[in-house]
């Protein structure tokens, strides 16, 4: 069956396709140092507890946040604010935050680091605040670096008597170069006699392509495949540690990865790489379609009259005439829609795939069944990620 010319778009779908030619896909080449890290050398996070105090009224209640009053209690008590009594604090303008950051490798003391600043209690904005002085420490429990600063929030909220207006989020802010180091990571490169690359995507082909590429560069044996993730390259001199490394992170190779399928059902996004192929398929999509209306009328009864004059009614109620009644109506339309068949002939590239699927008319939500009915046929050779 001839495939109609007209190319729709796949409803809210957004097709990130890289087609390929049919004699192959075309790949570009990258960095190692896009596509991989030297094993060991990687940020490390930390975490801190604190208070920004200053706020205009948007701070944590301290009746339903008692961890921040017990905070203040103890900052005012370090501060020589002696004999103080933690029920008797009813501020608004300070809130209970987390405080995190990512030490970046070879930071030395004294750097500067950006931090980020979330509120942990009920507070409903945290701008204009300013963060006291907080410790930020590793997964070991050592202070590595103390924060301290005003913060600076992108949202904002403003409340009125019967409305609020909220734009982004306010109770979560940042504060550039925020915390300073004190403490170093103790690694030395120039004890090293090999340095190991871990690669993003673990995968034997990109593996293997990269130890080619190193090994052409810096000669043969200087480099090894340990697994589909990590490539140990060997170092001829430790003097030569950081020359090694900057060479081999800017040589450049053409990546491989496997065909996949994503699918995202709660935006309709489908995502599908150049390798993705099928096999031989014919695909229908009919649907039935039911409308269902609910109408509501009055029925409204006439006024009541006697003999042309005025009733007179003695005694216990009597009900006169009748009562308005409201009367419910449905209306039921049901449109079937007959589906042809289009057939995909068999090992059909990425572009072909997309053009049955856009002959036929489909929106986002039918392409996503019709996937996953082609996947459980056996006929889509790709992994179909959900999710």
């Amino acid at each position: 069956m001839q495939m109609r010319p007209m190319i729709r778009q796949i409803g809210a779908a957004v097709l990130a396709v890289a087609i390929g030619l049919s004699g192959g896909t075309a790949q570009a080449e990258v960095r190692i140092k896009d596509i991989a890290n030297f094993e060991g050398v990687r940020e490390n996070h930390l975490i801190g507890y604190g208070l920004v105090v200053g706020l205009l009224g948007s701070g944590d209640k301290l009746n339903s946040s008692p961890f921040t009053r017990e905070s203040i209690r103890g900052m005012l008590e370090r501060l020589g604010v002696a004999n103080l009594d933690g029920a008797a604090l009813k501020t608004k303008n300070t809130a209970a935050v987390m405080v995190t950051a990512k030490l970046p490798p070879f930071a030395r003391r004294g750097s500067p680091i950006d931090i980020t600043v979330s509120s942990l209690g009920d507070a409903t904005s945290l701008r204009g605040g300013t963060l006291l002085v907080t410790p930020l420490t590793g997964a070991d429990g050592a202070v590595y670096a103390v924060a301290q600063g005003a913060v600076a929030t992108s949202g904002y909220r403003v409340d009125g008597n019967a409305a609020s207006v909220v734009e982004g989020v306010p109770t979560i802010a940042k504060i550039e170069n925020g915390a300073i180091v004190e403490r170093e990571i103790d690694f030395n490169l120039f004890q090293l006699d090999s340095v190991r690359i871990a690669l993003h995507n673990p995968d034997f082909t990109t593996a293997a392509r990269v130890h080619d590429a190193i090994e052409g560069r810096l000669g043969d044996g200087a480099a090894e495949v340990l697994d589909s993730g990590t490539v140990e390259v060997w170092i001829g001199g430790k003097d030569n540690v950081p020359d090694t490394m900057m060479t081999v992170e800017n040589l450049t190779v053409t990546p491989d990865t496997i065909a996949r399928v994503v699918v995202d059902e709660k935006s309709g996004t489908i995502v599908m790489g150049a390798d993705v192929r099928i096999g031989q398929v014919a695909i229908s999509q009919g649907g039935l379609t039911v409308r269902i209306q609910e109408n509501f009328n009055v029925s409204q009864p006439g006024p009541v009259s006697v003999g042309g004059g005025t009733a007179v009614i003695t005694g216990a109620p009597i009900s006169i005439g009748g009562s308005t009644v409201v009367v419910p109506e449905t209306e039921i339309d049901i449109a079937e829609s007959d589906g042809s068949f289009t057939i995909l002939r068999g090992d059909v590239s990425l572009e072909e795939l997309v053009n049955g699927l856009n002959a036929i008319g489909v929106g986002a939500r039918q392409t996503i069944a019709i996937l996953q009915a082609i996947k459980a046929a056996g006929a889509l050779h790709a992994d179909l990620e959900i999710i």
